[in-house]
């Protein structure tokens, strides 16, 4: 392997896997760096199982998880199929603040959480890019919706999202494949919510899920086995989509089982030579030279490698001249608001699983405040459904009534869980335990992380409107929440190394280039300025390939 490259890129997930897309197809020659292990596409070890052939029947060992995996099994993909898609906490540990927790879920493999990621895909609006400068809370974004609306389009068209155009201010249209369909009882709930709330909108999830075939990947199957990866390549992931194309240049090469432990600087120019790199298998280092970094090892993984990158130029973490670096975190408050059973419609169900559910947009203090007691705004997901032959987990019964009982179909009910928006504060923030350390000897990651008054005012009346909004449709209201999840239980962490126009106040620029350091880049979660209230996978994408090309322009004037 030649040690010295055009760019080099931490991190294979979804952003990593896009910069490594563009910069090779730019002409660039790049190095790719996984700290995970290499998982081919196709070869899922256990996509295609059935439970009989799983030791546990698909539900895992209780006793190993309780021991290794106690954070990573609180994850709704986790399970027997899909354990080897996340991390296990006794080697890879992290510290919280007293009285605080944090669900910091992962996936170290090459491809990270692309493979196991929700899927869903949302466009910021001017409300979201605006909103630190409208209300004083965090700093201003130095883009736009304009800025980015042309990256989205690009993503969009090679990602392959399905969805439905509403015309929604708050909720950007964009470059869809045909949407998945409603089931009966949300085209029911949808027309209710429409014809009561003008100002709302129920349509099904915008996922990147395919309905048409698109270059060699296939349409979904309706299986909603994603997590464990999918070698039809109807998702996208790193695997099914950007990887093939940054290979297919010849101008990338790819190393897994690769920590990087620092991001090497000189201190005269100040300029990033390149990173230290700790190869897993071998217990050997090694230094990769580079005329610019791209860092996309995840939100919090990135700032771990610049607190990590200390020097005498930058005391307190690389690109930290500002102060800032790790502070101002955030993670989508998150509670179910409503259930409700939904009459009338007993004799209709539905067949294969759809792999997506609903959204209903923000739609509190868009052009004024709604006075409700809170900024910002949430928006809800969730769907219809029925309960299957899995209820038989949790109901009595033995032999052929119970095996005949289990054919039938349950009775509809219609959920909808809460996504509020988290502002961000200076004291949700990153540091490196001055104790804990990793099996690799590292300073372990401490994360100080509350939710606020504010997410907690919102969660009260994202509950009181879930409930209004099912009883409109003739639902009978079981039960909501409006205390928020741990933090991490959204996995929309994110911030920490922020974008901003001033270097006092923040890490990157509006290119994601950082103030401190002009040939490195951060372009994953940690460039977050403000969380919105959707889902910000597609944002971050985006973001990547409009840095990607500023990068390689300023490459080629000679400005890196």
């Amino acid at each position: 392997m030649s040690a010295t490259f055009d760019a080099i890129v931490v991190g294979s997930g979804i952003t990593g896997g896009w910069a490594a897309k563009e910069l090779t197809q730019a002409g660039l020659k790049v190095l790719l760096v996984e700290r995970g292990p290499n998982e081919p596409h196709g070869d899922y070890p256990t996509e295609m199982k059935a439970p009989w052939e799983m030791p546990f029947r698909g539900m895992g060992d209780a006793e190993e998880y309780l021991k290794s995996y106690p954070v990573q099994s609180g994850n709704r993909h986790f399970n027997e199929y899909t354990q080897h898609h996340f991390v296990r906490d006794d080697i890879n540990p992290y510290t919280v603040g007293e009285g605080q927790a944090f669900n910091w879920w992962r996936g170290y493999q090459l491809g990270g959480r692309s493979l196991t990621w929700g899927r869903q895909c949302y466009r910021w609006s001017d409300y979201d890019f605006g909103a630190n400068k409208a209300d004083g809370h965090g700093s201003d974004w130095p883009i736009r919706y304009a800025d980015l609306a042309p990256w989205y389009d690009k993503v969009e068209d090679f990602v392959g999202v399905s969805g439905s155009a509403e015309g929604l201010a708050s909720l950007p249209d964009g470059h869809f494949q045909p949407p998945m369909a409603l089931n009966v009882v949300e085209q029911h709930v949808r027309g209710v919510i429409g014809q009561q709330w003008p100002d709302r909108c129920l349509t099904v999830g915008r996922t990147a899920n395919l309905t048409q075939e698109k270059e060699g990947r296939a349409k979904c199957q309706y299986r909603s086995i994603c997590a464990r990866g999918c070698s039809y390549g109807a998702y996208f992931s790193t695997q099914s989509s950007t990887l093939p194309a940054a290979q297919a240049t010849g101008n990338l090469t790819l190393v897994t089982d690769s920590i990087v432990d620092q991001v090497e600087i000189d201190p005269v120019t100040k300029k990033a030579t390149g990173v230290l790199i700790l190869n897993t298998a071998t217990g050997k280092t090694m230094r990769a030279t580079a005329r610019m970094i791209f860092l996309n090892a995840s939100a919090f993984n990135s700032v771990h490698i610049l607190l990590r990158s200390r020097s005498e130029l930058f005391p307190n973490g690389l690109a930290n001249s500002s102060g800032v670096l790790g502070t101002h975190i955030m993670d989508h408050a998150s509670t179910l608001s409503g259930m409700a059973l939904m009459h009338g419609f007993e004799d209709r169900t539905t067949y294969g699983n759809r792999p997506t559910g609903i959204v209903i947009p923000r739609f509190r203090n868009l052009d004024k405040a709604d006075g409700h007691g809170f900024t910002r705004g949430y928006s809800y997901q969730g769907g219809a459904l029925q309960s299957t032959w899995t209820q038989g987990k949790r109901m009595p019964g033995i032999g052929a009534e119970m095996k005949d009982n289990l054919h039938k179909v349950g009775p509809w009910k219609m959920v909808l869980v809460t996504y509020a928006e988290s502002l961000p504060r200076a004291s949700n923030r990153l540091t490196l335990d001055p104790v804990k350390t990793d099996a690799h000897g590292m300073a372990a990651l401490h994360i100080a992380f509350d939710h606020g008054a504010n997410e907690r005012a919102a969660l009260a009346d994202a509950k009181v409107e879930a409930k209004a909004m099912l009883e409109a449709a003739g639902g009978t209201y079981l039960f909501g929440f409006d205390q928020p999840g741990a933090g991490g239980s959204s996995i929309h962490e994110m911030g920490g190394a922020r974008m901003g126009h001033d270097p006092v106040t923040s890490v990157l620029d509006k290119w994601n280039r950082a103030h401190d350091v002009p040939n490195l880049f951060v372009t994953d979660g940690a460039a977050m300025a403000s969380s919105a209230c959707q889902n910000p996978s597609l944002t971050y994408m985006a973001l990547t390939a409009r840095a990607c090309d500023a990068a390689v322009t300023m490459l080629k004037e000679g400005r890196l």
